[in-house]
């Protein structure tokens, strides 16, 4: 069946940033003194959320080196380079099968929401899009909250909406929120742990009208 409503996570799910915030890791541990490295494959092991505990995961010591002065300095280098951000394959498209089919579409981000708007202006999206939800703060937090809350708003059913993500934690949304979940294995973390969550898991996005026809 086809949703009336699909909400897309941006980081990693329209958004190609992968590579970028793999490197962004790897600088932020070289800079603080840390030896290990991550290449891509590691890297999609250890990504989650809440982000505080990936950082952990990745090996930093907050007793040495507080979460938020980390955090800064990440999002200093991210966002100069994201600019330099294509979308992920087949994302185009699936915005524009979407759109034609009727189906109203919004973007659910952890991103701060001046940041969401930017890049997706930045990148001739906005048509598309009904809303962009985002967070207050760089800190990644509150994405449940914020889906709730626009749910409660609109007075969509959920069972009419499918959250389109890249992360378990996508799924976790979805399920707070009551909607269906398809994600994809093209962003940041790896097909095998996307599997875990028993939803239907696509390898990128021009697998998306097929995958909905047979929810």
């Amino acid at each position: 069946m086809k949703p009336s409503l699909l909400i897309w996570d941006w980081n990693g799910t329209l958004l190609d940033d992968v590579a970028l915030c793999n490197q962004c890791l790897n600088d932020l541990l070289a800079g603080h003194g840390y030896a290990q490295r991550y290449d891509a494959a590691a890297y999609k092991e250890i990504f989650g959320f809440p982000i505080q505990d990936y950082y952990v995961r990745a090996g930093f010591d907050f007793s040495r080196h507080p979460y938020e002065e980390l955090a800064e300095i990440y999002m200093a280098q991210y966002l100069p380079a994201a600019e330099g951000c294509g979308l992920c394959p087949g994302a185009r498209e699936a915005l524009e099968w979407a759109k034609e089919s009727g189906i109203r579409q919004v973007i659910l981000s952890a991103s701060q929401l001046p940041i969401l708007r930017r890049q997706v202006e930045e990148r001739s999206l906005s048509g598309f899009f009904d809303e962009l939800l985002g967070q207050s703060d760089i800190y990644a937090r509150g994405k449940k909250e914020t889906g709730l809350s626009y749910l409660k708003e609109s007075g969509i059913d959920p069972a009419s909406a499918v959250l389109v993500g890249d992360t378990l934690h996508d799924f976790e949304v979805a399920r707070a929120m009551g909607t269906g979940c398809v994600l994809c294995a093209a962003g940041h973390q790896s097909r095998a742990r996307l599997e875990a969550a028993g939803v239907p898991v696509i390898g990128t996005l021009n697998e998306l009208p097929a995958c909905l026809e047979q929810l």
